[in-house]
């Protein structure tokens, strides 16, 4: 009985590249004439795709992607319209033309309305020192105040 013979050869796949990972298996019959042959692949050289072929698997899925979302589109425009065509509702309804809806009450305001800043105008000097210093009587003390209320003077001093 003869032993079996393992030839590798070299598969050139379309784009010229050597491919190593592929075996050809050859086993002769007992009667000395040429058996079966088995041709072996690597499963991770079967599995691996081009840069070109999965750009167009890609293609290929952003265009089914594309005819499944434009269903869809089509599928809930044509639900809003029977609801449009049902409840008799219209753009200002909507709110689709700027103004709020007429049925109903208007439509519920969200977050805090926007306020202008009060202006309160020029402070009010309530306390001033002789160097001209002052202070409306707002948030904390100033520096000098504090000196001269630790030097022993009365807030009534610097009242204006």
């Amino acid at each position: 009985m003869r032993d079996s013979v393992i030839t590798s050869r070299l598969a050139l796949t379309g784009d010229n590249h050597a491919n190593a990972d592929a075996m050809e298996l050859s086993k002769p019959s007992e009667d000395g004439e040429e058996g079966k042959r088995i041709s072996l692949q690597h499963p991770a050289t079967s599995m691996t795709k081009t840069y070109v072929q999965i750009q167009k698997q890609i293609e290929t899925l952003q265009r089914e992607a594309d005819k499944l979302k434009r269903k869809e589109v089509d599928e809930v425009i044509a639900k809003i319209k029977e609801a449009i065509r049902v409840y008799s509702l219209t753009a200002a309804d909507l709110e689709l033309d700027g103004r709020t809806a007429r049925r109903g009450t208007a439509p519920r305001k969200r977050g805090r309305p926007a306020t202008k800043a009060k202006s309160r105008g020029p402070a009010t000097v309530k306390f001033r020192d002789e160097s001209g210093n002052t202070w409306g009587g707002r948030g904390p003390r100033p520096q000098w105040l504090r000196d001269a209320l630790g030097a022993g003077k009365s807030l009534q001093d610097f009242a204006v």
